[in-house]
C-alpha cells in the first residue's frame, strides 16, 4: 500500500532543512509506520535531493512521524535554483512510498 492510502503529511522549511510529517488518519495504524517508515528509507527515498542527515522523531501521542532532512533545499530558499523554493511538493512525494 502507498503511505497516502494511510497517512498526510505537511512540510515546512526553514534554511536548507526541510522537515516533513506523516500524520495517520487512524492511530491503529501508528505502529506500522513507525516499523516500516525509517529515517534510512526517507534518505533513500530523497537520495536524489536530501544531501545530508535525516533524523526521524516520533510523537506516539499525535499518530506521527517527523522527518528533518538537512541539506535537502539546495542550499536554502534565497539560493535554490529549483521551481519548489520551500520544498512544500516534498511530502507529496513522501506519501508515494510504498509499504
Amino acid at each position: 500500500m502507498k503511505l497516502w492510502e494511510i497517512a498526510h503529511s505537511r512540510t515546512g522549511d526553514k534554511g536548507n532543512i526541510s522537515n516533513v510529517s506523516l500524520i495517520v488518519y487512524d492511530i491503529k495504524d501508528y505502529e506500522l509506520i513507525k516499523e516500516k517508515v525509517t529515517a534510512d528509507l526517507v534518505k533513500k527515498w530523497f537520495k536524489d535531493i536530501v544531501k545530508g542527515e535525516v533524523v526521524r522523531y516520533e510523537l506516539p501521542q499525535l499518530g506521527a512521524l517527523n522527518f528533518v532532512m538537512y541539506d535537502a533545499l539546495g542550499g536554502g530558499v534565497t539560493r535554490s535554483l529549483a521551481l519548489d523554493k520551500h520544498g512544500k511538493s516534498l511530502s507529496s512525494y513522501l506519501l508515494d512510498i510504498e509499504i
